[in-house]
């Protein structure tokens, strides 16, 4: 769950972000976008809600109209915020722990897939270093399955292993990005 505080706090429900994306007919995981965005914001993208907003649905061939594109907007604009964060409060956007192991991992795997496809819709040359190893794990972690022999008790520290995983190296990509990139600037939330 991705929380932000400015003047108001806006929570976003992956539940209630599945149930607005079927409303409009689109079959993606909220898991798959919001990976997607952070991919985008890692990649170089800036950080206005339109031109996310636009990179996003280039990038998944989507098409958001009315609350839906404004919730993607405002879902933007928050990850943004939270990977300048200094307290490190980004955290991708997944089922809550009460799902099944099953879900949450599809959905792990789903973030990961979307972080690849918003990177590479901005950047499209050669990345190297950390960055570069951290895309090839993304890219084995999209592919991942639950064990089904596996004991429950051993799946979900697997799972909460990797998803803290995948939120610190999106950090770091995010930042090798930004230290990377001619003219490094943080990215307005204006």
């Amino acid at each position: 769950m991705l929380e932000y505080t400015d003047e108001d706090v806006a929570v976003f429900d992956f539940d209630e972000l599945a149930d607005h994306l079927l409303e409009q007919g689109q079959d993606a995981s909220p898991s798959t976008l919001h990976g997607c965005l952070c991919g985008l914001l890692a990649a170089g993208a800036p950080a206005q809600a339109e031109a996310g907003l636009a990179l996003l649905t280039q990038a998944l061939d989507l098409d958001f109209h009315g609350e839906l594109a404004a919730q993607m907007m405002q879902l933007y604009t928050v990850t943004a915020a939270a990977f300048v964060d200094e307290e490190f409060d980004f955290h991708p956007l997944l089922p809550d722990d009460e799902a099944d192991i099953t879900v949450r991992t599809t959905s792990l795997a789903a973030w990961a897939g979307g972080f690849l496809s918003g990177f590479a819709q901005v950047n499209r040359e050669q990345v190297e270093g950390d960055s570069s190893e951290i895309l090839r794990d993304f890219a084995a972690i999209a592919e991942a399955e639950i064990d089904e022999h596996a004991e429950e008790d051993e799946s979900e520290a697997s799972y909460l292993e990797v998803t803290e995983y995948l939120r610190f190296a999106a950090l770091n990509v995010f930042m090798d990005s930004r230290s990377n990139a001619p003219n490094t600037e943080t990215p307005s939330l204006h």
